[in-house]
């Protein structure tokens, strides 16, 4: 049986078709300067901020790996799905002072707290983790997933994703990349929603689901004898991974840089924090229909991360399948688009312009867009490594996050909130940081042959290796900037809580109302809603 017909390809070709009006449009504007082609001109509203924001948080790996991993065990990856918290971090917390500094990038902000060591230090690391995961395991997910749906073999899937989506990127700037996801966003939603509301009404309902999910599956905090993902590694780790990922990392924070305003940049994670719950529902529970309606007899897999495609071609008629299919597209080729753009910034801004300052805007620009199209290649060059990878060095690929996350999320989270840390502090605590999440890597891939002490730290879960990391890194930026020089309160002005001057408190209070306020509580309040409900208290007890 074949998964599209004819009725779904021409879905999936009116996606295109509006996918590339919008990339024509935003292709005539000018784009003379850095701020137009980076950031879009500094001039989107909360709504285009917000689903950017989700569009390039949710890849196709996304979708059929949550769904996969629900299908095997349950519903603990859940924790990095309800990170909204973080998001609502990110807008009241971090984008005043982004705003108002009136940086590009995430390095170069470390260069305005810190030095300009720190900015090469970050741009350089950014740039090779982004190449070499970002990238690679994006093509690579996409890949599979266009050849899964659409018949074409993983090299062709590959090619003519990396190529389409690196045209609109070179040549639409950040403002191609921008609107595109917002539609891309609301593809993605709508398509999964439609998917998990079919597989409830087949399976008979939401309690029909929970009645045939067995009890260890529904539980979010796992006993501490969990061999992967213990309650306590789990809750304390993810909160890390999430604060460097949304609060700190180029990929996302550039979308928060195009706003308009400090006010339009927090309604937009606002509104991002929302958009956030949705992957959930719409993308771990589908994994839980699909075991159940395995144990009904009304489905089979071939495997758990088959979960997802199974049921779109199980489940839905002509059309829909398409409009699933045109989803999946949607969501590989945001985050490959944002990925692409951010390594463009990353280069242009903080390596190139730092070697060049004198160069003019359009210089800039020209090789901005030339960064771009390097990239592109490189994810090209990396088809043949990434068609090979094995199960276990993804899951290697994907942990990499919660080996060089702490550093850097200590580096910025103390530096916004204790005005005595220091450059030296920084440079050491990012410098060891990275070494030992490093060395980790290496050792993991060879613990098979290694013993005693260095085997021990090769195999310590992931989770409580993230934890000891980072308070191992809080640890040694005091310690290294205590004993040091403190900065001076000139190089500090405004870039900390204690060094803002009263004139910019007062813009910041005069840029939130109260229904910002009450609608961030209420995503808190949905978050604690849901951990309740799948906890040893709720359906998982």
């Amino acid at each position: 049986m074949e998964i599209l017909s004819t009725l779904d390809w021409v879905v999936i070709a009116l996606y295109f078709l509006v996918i590339a009006g919008i990339a024509a449009w935003s292709m005539k504007k000018k784009k003379e300067s850095t701020e137009d082609y980076f950031l879009a001109g500094r001039n989107i509203g909360w709504f285009v901020v917000g689903a950017s924001i989700l569009a390039s948080n949710v890849g196709s790996e996304h979708v059929v790996g949550l769904s996969g991993t629900a299908a095997e065990t349950g519903v603990i990856m859940g924790h990095y799905e309800l990170h909204s918290w973080i998001v609502l971090l990110l807008g009241w917390v971090f984008i005043p002072f982004y705003i108002r500094s009136g940086v590009f990038t995430m390095p170069e902000f470390l260069e305005r707290r810190y030095n300009s060591s720190a900015r090469w230090f970050l741009s350089v690391v950014s740039l090779l983790s982004y190449v070499i995961t970002k990238v690679s395991v994006t093509v690579y997910a996409g890949a599979v997933v266009i050849a899964t749906f659409m018949g074409f073999d993983f090299w062709t899937s590959a090619l003519v994703l990396v190529v389409l989506t690196g045209i609109y990127t070179v040549l639409g700037g950040m403002k191609a990349v921008v609107y595109t996801e917002t539609l891309q966003a609301i593809l993605l939603i709508v398509g999964s929603a439609i998917l998990t509301v079919l597989g409830l009404i087949e399976l008979g309902g939401w309690d029909a689901m929970i009645a045939a999910t067995p009890k260890e599956k529904l539980n979010m905090f796992p006993p501490l004898s969990h061999p992967e993902f213990p309650w306590a590694g789990i809750l304390f780790a993810s909160p890390i991974v999430g604060i460097w990922y949304w609060c700190t990392d180029q990929y996302i924070v550039q979308r928060c840089l195009t706003a308009k305003n400090e006010q339009e940049a927090r309604r937009g994670t606002i509104f991002a924090a929302y958009l956030k719950l949705f992957p959930f529902f719409i993308f771990l529970v589908p994994g839980l229909i699909a075991t159940a309606l395995v144990s009904a007899g009304k489905l089979e897999l071939t495997s758990a991360d088959s979960a997802f495609p199974t049921l779109v071609k199980t489940l839905l008629p002509a059309g829909l399948r398409g409009l699933i299919a045109g989803g999946l597209l949607a969501a590989l080729m945001s985050s490959l688009a944002s990925v692409f753009n951010s390594c463009s910034t990353l280069f242009t801004m903080d390596i190139y312009k730092k070697v060049r300052p004198e160069s003019s805007e359009k210089k800039l620009v020209a090789v901005g867009r030339i960064a771009t199209g390097v990239v592109v290649i490189l994810g090209i060059l990396w088809i043949p490594v990434m068609s090979g990878i094995s199960g276990v060095l993804y899951h290697y690929l994907q942990s990499v996050q919660s080996y060089l996350a702490p550093p850097i999320a200590s580096v910025f989270l103390l530096g916004l909130f204790y005005k005595r840390i220091n450059a030296k502090g920084a440079m050491v605590t990012l410098i060891t940081g990275a070494v030992i999440g490093f060395l980790r890597i290496i050792l993991e891939l060879n613990k098979s042959s290694l013993s005693g002490l260095v085997y021990e730290f090769a195999n310590l879960n992931f989770l409580y290796f993230c934890i000891l990391l980072f308070v191992f890194s809080v640890v040694l930026l005091l310690v290294v900037s205590l004993l040091t020089d403190k900065p001076s309160e000139q190089q500090i002005q405004g870039l900390t809580y204690a060094t803002i001057v009263a004139e910019d408190r007062e813009k910041t209070r005069a840029s939130w109302t109260k229904s910002d306020v009450v609608l961030s509580v209420i995503v808190l309040f949905l978050i604690a809603a849901i951990f309740m409900y799948f906890s040893p208290i709720g359906v998982g007890g």
